[in-house]
């Protein structure tokens, strides 16, 4: 056993720190594991962040690792325990998709996330909680529960990866995938105050993993630390000839230019549209993390958002919806008394969709990339926005079925994450402070396609000069809900 301290103390760790200390033998990933393992026997339940766990198979796998250390393996993330939102299939493990559906499903198949982190030598420890079927921005699931955000159990997660920013931000793993359709990794990141990358729209291969909508989904990982995501990223990016939207370009070491600091990145901040609906609090966060690029040596360049974005957050919202009805289509002829009914409601929306306004919105993608990528990327390196507009709302504020005055706020969330899957540009959600009511607020970097290298470089030049990613929840507080 490892003691509570102890385990506090080591769960605490970051992924490239807990690595490296496992690889020198001085951290076994047994007693890595143990000390995960005990975090989630203690807290999983208070935050309805664990869809499942196996403690008997992860110790096991832990010891293994061990051994091949010991015999001189050297894989990068040898022994060190994560755990994934319940959506990345493992061949003959249930993956429920926080759904009703699909309670008992056993796939035949593994993800090829998972496929590669278990290559790098990463343990599974636990499939984690998510807004049903991944639809859903806050994090509620009516069917299979809603996860409790660490840092106050009343506010939401964000989702629909909410069990993956409560695991990591709680000390259940040292990160998580997720995935990303309309903000589905940012939310929950800038929610628990960790770090989380929407990728290139084909950076990660999808194969194995359950579909919302094709022409949107992405896959990334959360993370408490830039360098730990830069790492993870490392590993799981690159071409899948099982997904046919992956590219075929190379994966860069992101490591390698992460320490560069900001000093000559051309930072772009928007005269408008981002900016506009921020509440003044999460505006002054903002323009302190601006101030903090400045000093860093940072060029601020003020760039004018070209007018057609101002559609991309409905177009975004339109398509996931009819994309996922197509393949919710059976199901809900058959069995809609299983959904819950947010979830029901945005896929029968779908449904009704006209043939000739989802394809316009297809159509139309490449004329309005072209456009941002021309006003804003001629000019600047990295454009920075917000994730979320205002504070993290309470659980009971933002219940869309208990309070549908409510809806159109949803809607509003994805003000500034939506618009980048449509155009399919990776975001960054990088942590810079607490809001008033004591909850996590983020800002997110967004760059040029497959250029994660420099938004990490960037996040992590303000992270070195903040230690912005060291704050921790005290999970110590919570109680039974």
């Amino acid at each position: 056993m490892v003691d509570g301290d102890t385990a506090a103390d080591v769960a605490g760790l970051s992924l490239v720190e807990a690595a490296g200390l496992i690889a020198k033998r001085k951290l076994s990933s047994e007693e890595v594991t143990l000390a995960c393992l005990q975090r989630i026997e203690r807290f999983g339940g208070m935050l309805a962040a664990v869809a499942g766990c196996e403690p008997g198979r992860a110790l096991d796998h832990a010891r293994a690792a061990d051994a091949a250390i010991r015999q001189g393996d050297r894989a990068p993330l040898l022994g060190v325990p994560l755990a994934h939102k319940d959506m990345f299939y493992r061949r003959g493990r249930v993956s429920a998709c926080g759904s009703r559906i699909r309670a008992g499903f056993v796939p035949d198949r593994t993800a090829a996330a998972l496929e590669r982190l278990d290559a790098a030598g990463a343990l599974d420890i636990a499939r984690l909680a998510m807004a049903e079927f991944a639809l859903g921005v806050t994090g509620h699931n009516e069917v299979a529960g809603t996860a409790r955000n660490p840092w106050n159990q009343d506010h939401v997660t964000g989702g629909s990866s909410s069990g993956s920013g409560v695991a990591v931000a709680a000390g259940f793993a040292y990160g998580a995938l997720g995935s990303d359709t309309g903000g589905s990794v940012r939310f929950p990141a800038a929610c628990c105050g960790v770090v989380g990358m929407k990728t290139t729209y084909g950076r990660v291969s999808r194969f194995g993993a359950m579909p919302l909508s094709h022409s949107l989904d992405t896959i990334g990982p959360l993370t408490r630390t830039v360098t730990d995501n830069a790492l993870m990223l490392g590993v799981i990016g690159g071409f899948d000839a099982r997904d046919p939207a992956t590219s075929g370009l190379g994966v860069p070491d992101y490591l390698a230019t992460i320490e560069d600091g900001a000093k000559g990145l051309r930072l772009g901040v928007p005269e408008n549209h981002f900016l506009e609906p921020l509440t003044p609090e999460v505006r002054k966060l903002i323009e302190d993390a601006i101030n903090v690029y400045r000093r860093l040596g940072a060029e601020i360049v003020a760039v004018r958002v070209p007018k057609s974005v101002a559609a991309t957050n409905g177009m975004t919202t339109m398509i996931t919806t009819t994309e996922g009805a197509a393949l919710h289509a059976r199901w809900m002829r058959e069995r809609p008394g299983d959904y819950g009914r947010q979830t029901l409601g945005r896929l029968v929306a779908g449904a009704l969709t006209p043939a000739t306004t989802y394809i316009d919105a297809l159509n139309r993608r490449p004329a309005v990339l072209a456009e941002f990528m021309a006003a804003v990327f001629d000019a600047t390196d990295v454009l920075v926005t917000p994730v979320m507009m205002g504070p993290v709302p309470t659980i009971a504020e933002s219940d869309v079925g208990a309070n549908p005055g409510f809806a159109q706020k949803i809607f509003a969330m994805g003000h500034a994450t939506r618009p980048f899957n449509y155009l399919g540009l990776p975001g960054l959600s990088v942590p810079m402070g607490f809001t008033k009511n004591g909850l996590p607020s983020s800002f997110q970097l967004v760059g040029r396609p497959f250029d994660e290298a420099t938004l990490y470089r960037a996040a992590r030049a303000y992270e070195r000069e903040t230690d912005s990613t060291r704050g921790t929840p005290d999970l110590s507080r919570l109680s039974r809900p």
